[in-house]
């Protein structure tokens, strides 16, 4: 077994007295002591050394940091400390936006004096975050033929667009074309007020219908290019994971090469990189990339592109919503192998662009729809075992789609991610049920390293470091043999749990059956929100649920009820912050996206456990791999999703460490359950247990008094 590989000791005096560098304790302390007030946090601490470790042993590091840990200086002030640009991802674009606007800034200005110099970041978005100067040239106010008449599921809420809509997007590129004269990064998010998704798709490039810098007419003043180039120059480079999945799947070329990649928000990854990974057709997609296309094509050509759209129309409204487990069905084959046709045709008449093409532009932006719906068509043909298709329908918005996604993206991640770089992963949600190794496997770690005798960084160092090994999983892949291994750490939260809050399991209620909230339930949920008076974030399982609700509350209480979908959710948040005695009631975006410190928010309750859906296809496909290999699929794909989501929905509770309160949830099985209920509870933060609704309503009702 190799022996662990540390940095601490002569090697890093060694290598303090060649650079006289500051380390990152040092840049961590300086930029807490830049904060009036501020103190150093122990799990900061071990953080920061424990990074600077694995960089010098070569190791990635897997990092659970609870709330108000602080690890976003615990990251960063040790990715000053290393040679090169540092990479920084993140699934949010608030906590991109946090990372820029206030971590960043703060720090380079307290380490400037130590480092001789102010270090410098940047962010890095795709393409379709910039203005493109290609499209806005040849764009139109008049008539945009790319969005005129779109069929109701391309347009959220449905319905087609009519002429005075497209009078109102003419005057909305009109008013891109003149920011367009004034902006230096042509970053959508600095456009203030913004326009709609239909107008910024007109004026927007996808890096697959780029035709580069070289050839672009308007290269030397490229605003995607630019940002690279400022990417490329930078100490720390912001990124999200959309991005960072793109760049994996598309060899590395996009994200500036570097030594170090911080993956804030980790548990999000593998679901970003499967996203990344995902491909769809629909009818409304070929009828548009046809259209595109036309001028470039013969007239049968186009007929043969048309005819393959209408009978994938036909497949799609024979062939019933869900998973596809027993092959395509014969209509939707028909349409896929004359797509596949149809696409190839076009591409060998529209051929290569060459040095004298008159608009190579939009020459480039044909073949690379073209050539999307060809390779889509071909995946779904070819029906390879690590590949799920199903099909996908919204009764709603008259969606109709056939999607295909891959089955397993550790493998992917195995091969991609480590190489040539350490990968430091964190989160507040990575330890389920007490190990990391559950979210070790998703990410392509598949050796579990040994437990360290201590959370501190220093054993973390001293622990037996077990080497990376192939794995195998449904998708066939495994970690390479970088000779690379990984750690983890749990620095805790600097929150005192067990005295902050109760974690209340209504054990006496029955097994939650069909959706929408059972009669007990609303009973229940009833008793706690009147003893607290309000003040309740309710997490629900579904939509209906989450109605009934309000509606009981509404109708029994006089406490106002916030209602998600009701207005638009950052004034729901903000309504729910101000109000004390409110009440927002909600779905999935909830669990993740509210942050409410302070008595607003004194009770969070879940309805039912969330585990995934019978009918969400992706789940239910891994699921049923690994029970193929005589596994649990339940155990292994079903419990981990849960308790990802349930860790990130108790944690709306405790924001700071003033905060108090109490989280109850309405499902039983959390108390009953032998097999995974204690695994959940082990997911949790350590807040004191209780069954007992007396005692709950009684410390509800003590808060409600304070």
């Amino acid at each position: 077994m190799t022996p662990p590989r540390t940095a601490t000791g002569p090697t890093r005096d060694k290598a303090r007295r060649r650079g006289n560098r500051p380390d990152g304790a040092e840049l961590l302390a300086a930029a807490v002591g830049a904060v009036p007030g501020g103190a150093a946090r122990p799990g900061q601490q071990q953080m920061t050394t424990a990074i600077e470790e694995c960089v010098a042993a070569g190791d990635h590091l897997l990092v659970q940091a609870g709330t108000g840990t602080g690890k976003s200086l615990a990251y960063l002030a040790p990715a000053l400390t290393v040679d090169g640009p540092v990479v920084v991802s993140t699934a949010t674009l608030a906590l991109q936006a946090q990372l820029v606007e206030h971590d960043l800034p703060r720090l380079a200005d307290a380490v400037e004096p130590l480092l001789g110099r102010r270090p410098t970041f940047a962010v890095l978005k795709g393409r379709h975050h910039y203005l493109c100067l290609a499209r806005l040239e040849n764009s139109s106010e008049d008539e945009p033929e790319d969005t005129l008449f779109d069929a109701p599921a391309e347009r959220p809420g449905g319905g087609t667009r009519w002429l005075g809509e497209a009078g109102r997007l003419g005057k909305q590129i009109q008013r891109l074309r003149d920011w367009a004269l004034e902006t230096d990064t042509g970053d959508r998010d600095e456009l203030d007020p913004g326009v709609d998704d239909q107008a910024w798709r007109l004026v927007s490039m996808p890096a697959r219908e780029c035709v580069g810098a070289a050839r672009c007419p308007y290269g030397p003043e490229c605003f995607a290019e630019a940002s690279r180039a400022r990417a490329r120059e930078a100490d720390v480079v912001v990124t999200n994971h959309s991005l960072l999945a793109v760049d994996m799947l598309a060899g590395r070329h996009i994200v500036p090469p570097h030594r170090l990649l911080v993956v804030d928000e980790a548990h999000e990854l593998a679901d970003r990189v499967s996203s990344a990974a995902q491909a769809e057709l629909t009818p409304e997609l070929i009828d548009r990339s046809t259209r595109r296309a036309r001028p470039l094509l013969r007239p049968e050509t186009a007929e043969a592109l048309t005819a393959a759209g209408d009978a994938l129309a036909v497949g799609l409204a024979e062939a019933p919503a869900g998973r596809i487990t027993s092959g395509l069905p014969d209509p939707l084959r028909e349409a896929c192998t004359l797509l596949d046709a149809a696409t190839r045709a076009a591409l060998d008449t529209i051929g290569d662009i060459k040095a004298d093409d008159p608009d190579p532009v939009r020459k480039q932006q044909a073949k690379a729809v073209l050539d999307e719906l060809s390779t889509t068509a071909q995946r779904l043909l070819e029906e390879v075992e690590h590949d799920v298709a199903w099909v996908e329908r919204n009764d709603a918005t008259g969606r109709r789609a056939l999607v295909v996604a891959p089955l397993s993206v550790a493998g992917t991640l195995a091969t991609h991610l480590y190489d040539e770089r350490t990968v430091v992963a964190t989160s507040a949600t990575l330890a389920l049920g007490g190990r990391f190794d559950t979210v070790a496997r998703a990410l392509g770690l598949d050796a579990p390293p040994p437990a360290p005798p201590s959370p501190a960084a220093a054993a973390l160092a001293d622990a037996t470091r077990r080497p990376a090994t192939g794995g195998s999983g449904p998708d066939g892949g495994g970690v390479t043999d970088s000779g690379a291994g990984w750690r983890s750490l749990d620095v805790g939260s600097p929150f005192d749990y067990a005295r902050q809050g109760i974690l209340y399991v209504a054990a006496h209620l029955p097994r939650p059956g069909v959706s929408g909230l059972p009669d007990a339930a609303g009973d229940e949920l009833l008793a706690l929100v009147t003893a607290l008076g309000g003040r309740t974030l309710g997490l629900f399982s579904s939509r209906r649920a989450a109605q009934q609700a309000a509606e009981l509350v509404r109708a029994r209480t006089d406490l106002p009820v916030l209602l998600q979908g009701e207005e638009a959710l950052p004034l729901l948040v903000r309504r729910f912050r101000e109000e004390r005695s409110s009440c927002l009631f909600g779905v999935m975006s909830l669990w993740q996206g509210v942050d409410v410190p302070g008595d607003s928010c004194q009770l969070v309750v879940i309805d039912r456990l969330p585990f995934p859906r019978p009918d969400e296809p992706l789940a239910a496909a891994r699921a049923a791999a690994v029970d193929a290999q005589g596994g649990s699929g339940f155990a292994a794909v079903s419990v981990p999703i849960a308790a990802v989501r349930l860790a990130q929905g108790v944690g709306r509770l405790i924001r700071a460490t003033a905060d108090r309160g109490v989280v109850a949830v309405l499902d039983s099985r959390l108390e009953t359950a032998r097999g995974y209920g204690p695994f959940l509870r082990r997911s949790l933060p350590p807040f004191w247990y209780t069954t007992r609704p007396e005692v709950v309503r009684g410390a509800l009702t003590r808060l409600a008094d304070s």
